[in-house]
């Protein structure tokens, strides 16, 4: 079982899709089921936002979230369309058809439980999952989003959830610096991360990996891969410390 995520950058156009999909493909040679996580393309969610506030100067933050959800949506089934045309079977799911529970707390939404049955039922097929990251679905059966970063935690609780041993991230970065590489000529990639260091990095402006992920991952004992999305068979930084998954599942702590 393996977790894949793609990030905004990797589907800045219509063709990152079809490179997408030759990664996955690629990486179904050697695992049997595996999940992918993917954030809207490029910009979108800025566009949706801006838009929103020149309809409403400041909109009501359920319909917000109804909104701005758009855009991971477009880009599963975008991903799956992909997929078909390559002739590998994939089906999309959003955040709530996916399982994952949230809080009622709109725009900032913490996961407090998972449920994803019918992602299982489509891995048991022999289907790739495609599922909407930085969104889910409230006990009351309303749309939330989970913030900025979103759907990097999406994809580690997922892992969490489904027992995969390992989330890959595939950005538009190598892995994580020593320092900024745009302004530190001498910053050099950071090969292995404990989840502490990572942790840390983040909490300092690091943006690779938000760190309520990094939080989760390290609960759960999950590791988690950076790779760059031009070579993707290139890992740039591998953050864990050998901890071993827990009996006892937690998924996000923080109060709404």
């Amino acid at each position: 079982m393996l977790v894949m995520k793609f990030g905004g950058a990797s589907v800045a156009t219509q063709t990152s899709f079809h490179k997408i999909a030759e990664i996955i493909i690629q990486r179904s040679l050697s695992e049997e089921k595996i999940v992918v996580v993917i954030s809207a393309m490029g910009n979108t969610t800025d566009q949706l936002l801006k838009l929103a506030r020149e309809v409403h100067p400041n909109p009501p933050v359920r319909e917000q979230d109804m909104l701005i959800s758009v855009g991971e949506r477009i880009s599963i089934s975008l991903l799956a369309m992909a997929l078909a045309a390559k002739g590998k079977e994939a089906v999309s799911f959003t955040g709530s058809q996916s399982g994952i529970i949230t809080c009622e707390n709109h725009s900032d939404a913490r996961i407090i439980d998972m449920t994803p049955r019918r992602v299982r039922e489509v891995l048991n097929k022999g289907q790739i999952a495609i599922v909407a990251g930085f969104q889910g679905v409230s006990r009351k059966g309303e749309i939330t989003t989970l913030g900025r970063g979103g759907s990097d935690t999406s994809a580690v609780a997922l892992a969490v959830a489904l027992g995969a041993r390992a989330v890959e991230f595939y950005k538009d970065v190598e892995g994580i610096f020593s320092a900024d590489p745009k302004k530190d000529k001498n910053a050099k990639i950071l090969p292995t991360l404990t989840y502490k260091q990572a942790l840390q990095l983040a909490r300092n402006g690091a943006k690779v990996l938000h760190a309520r992920s990094i939080e989760l991952a390290e609960q759960n004992g999950v590791q988690l891969a950076i790779h760059s999305f031009n070579q993707p068979d290139k890992v740039g930084t591998v953050v864990g410390n050998g901890s071993t998954r827990s009996s006892q599942v937690s998924y996000e702590v923080s109060v709404c």
